[in-house]
């Protein structure tokens, strides 16, 4: 047997998609998407040729293809190699670098398809299993504008930028983000939630709640989450219902941020309010 197996996922909303796979034998055929397409290799190496030259992606490194860039793609030794990939329609890439003040999508983003850059790296996997796994609207919108900002960082050799907001406005903007997640929690709020409550872009909502409350807003509604659940488990109440109530996706992801964040698991805490 190859041992070769992907898992792929893809957003019904948005043009968003992700990969994650492991291949020793398969090997593609040149080919090119519609999209703007990120990997980032973590094991092995693969081996492809693009615009013209032959490149090799080691572990850690990162791939970038801009729309209609053909390519292939084949292991490099008999060992195969492991990478994730996430896909994201141009469109959308332009809303969210002018959301952040980078630079337009209208021309190609990448000059050189292979980047070795951990900073980007990191925050692509971060996407990748925000987009993959169990994750908040608000976490996977975060996370996406996070990479994108590090996707215009890479691409034009400086960090976006996003111009001045003024104290009295960041607390402003801050105070109708934290009165919006207050008063909603349990509800799947979103980035455009937040820029219509705020009266700012998305960006600009998610840089003055950070700096003002030291979390990202989906950091921030985690532990409403966290800490209604926490109360309803004091009073009773089953771990599952607890979940539910709290707007967790499920009692797994509870239990996984339960304990991560509280050292202890749902069920023990449960146990020693009893």
């Amino acid at each position: 047997m190859s041992g070769d197996w992907s898992r792929y996922w893809r957003s019904a909303d948005e043009p968003l998609e992700a990969m994650h796979a492991h291949f020793r034998e398969h090997v593609y055929h040149r080919h090119s998407h519609d999209t703007y397409s990120f990997g980032v290799t973590e094991s092995g190496a693969q081996s492809f040729t693009c615009r013209g030259a032959a490149h090799t992606s080691a572990a850690g490194m990162v791939m970038a293809f801009n729309p209609d860039d053909p390519h292939d793609g084949r292991p490099t030794t008999g060992q195969g190699f492991s990478y994730r990939m996430i896909h994201v329609g141009p469109g959308l890439v332009t809303e969210v670098l002018a959301d952040i003040g980078g630079r337009p999508a209208g021309r190609p983003l990448f000059p050189a398809p292979v980047l070795a850059d951990p900073g980007l790296a990191a925050a692509l996997r971060r996407l990748h299993h925000a987009l993959t796994g169990p994750a908040t609207p608000l976490e996977r919108g975060e996370r996406l504008t996070v990479a994108l900002g590090r996707v215009a960082r890479a691409s034009a050799g400086r960090p976006p930028g996003p111009g001045r907001v003024s104290a009295a406005d960041t607390l402003r903007i801050a105070r109708r983000v934290r009165d919006l997640l207050d008063g909603n929690y349990a509800a799947p709020v979103s980035g455009d939630d937040l820029a219509a409550a705020a009266g700012c872009s998305r960006y600009a909502a998610y840089r003055a709640f950070r700096s003002v409350a030291g979390l990202a807003p989906g950091e921030y509604q985690r532990q409403l989450r966290l800490r209604a659940a926490r109360q309803a488990l004091a009073q009773g109440t089953p771990a599952g219902q607890a979940a539910a109530d709290a707007g967790f996706a499920d009692q797994a992801h509870l239990n996984r941020w339960f304990r991560r964040c509280y050292g202890i698991t749902p069920a023990a805490y449960a146990r020693a309010a009893r």
